[in-house]
């Protein structure tokens, strides 16, 4: 080779020898901040989740506050389907057909408060479950379950006391009625069997029965903005006829009678 060729062909060799120690050196430069950069990040997450544990810093794990657990696990009451109410009816002074008195006999009733669209105050009935879907719940209490053939509630003022601004409360959002005014007319109820002794001295069976009861109650509602509705125990009634003979014509009064209670349990 002459002594330009020569030299051309160092230069080369030069040149390459040159480019790879230069790769060999940033790829070596890469490798270590690399290193560095998830030593780095590996500190900052320690350090996060050491203050987070401090309550200084929320963790880095997504939780749910109390207040939203308590939103999603918990529905407030309701008059509505959304919500099965329990009806405790406990009776003391119905006489049975035979000429018993009920002393402290339960009742139970299930089912939805089922409000009708379009009136003011609110109002509607009470939409029973089948007997049989409740009598599967009954038996610790030793309860018997009553079949309602017609009901009705109204949202009202104090019936005794009305007043025409609380009327008003009709325009807002949340009808402020602090009361219920609730009817249940039951079917007849047969009861269980009982012996009595016959004047022969054997047994005589003989059936019972309650008669077909209209119940009447006056039960405080409330509003409760993290409950929702609250209904209160409130004295059962039956309404006595009564006939005042006037001159001429005849005037019919009913009067209330206590017969028992009525406790109410949102399942």
């Amino acid at each position: 080779l002459s002594s330009s060729e020569a030299s051309t062909t160092d230069t080369a060799t030069a040149l390459s020898s040159l480019i790879q120690t230069t790769a060999t050196c940033i790829s070596t430069i890469m490798t270590g901040l690399l290193s560095i950069t998830t030593l780095l990040l590996a500190s900052a997450a320690s350090q996060t989740n050491a203050f987070a544990g401090n309550g200084l810093l929320p963790r880095t794990t997504t939780l749910i506050s109390k207040s939203q657990l308590s939103l999603s696990s918990t529905k407030t009451t309701t008059l509505t389907d959304e919500t099965t109410w329990r009806l405790r009816l406990l009776l003391n002074d119905v006489t049975t057909s035979q000429g018993k008195k009920l002393d402290g006999q339960l009742f139970v009733l299930e089912g939805h408060f089922i409000e009708e669209e379009g009136y003011e105050p609110p109002q509607g009935l009470f939409r029973p479950f089948a007997k049989e879907r409740v009598e599967g719940g009954t038996g610790k209490d030793n309860a018997m379950v009553l079949e309602v053939i017609r009901s009705r509630w109204t949202l009202s003022e104090d019936p005794n006391d009305k007043k025409d601004g609380l009327w008003i409360w009709g325009l807002f959002k949340e009808p402020l009625y602090p009361f219920m005014l609730l009817q249940i007319e039951t079917k007849e109820l047969e009861l269980p069997l009982g012996t009595q002794q016959a004047k022969d001295g054997r047994e005589d069976i003989k059936s019972d029965t309650i008669p077909p009861l209209k119940l009447y109650a006056q039960v405080t509602h409330i509003r409760n903005e993290e409950v929702g509705v609250e209904l209160k125990t409130a004295n059962l009634n039956v309404r006595v006829l009564e006939k005042i003979q006037l001159p001429g014509a005849s005037v019919d009064l009913y009067e209330e009678e206590r017969v028992g209670q009525v406790s109410f349990q949102p399942l």
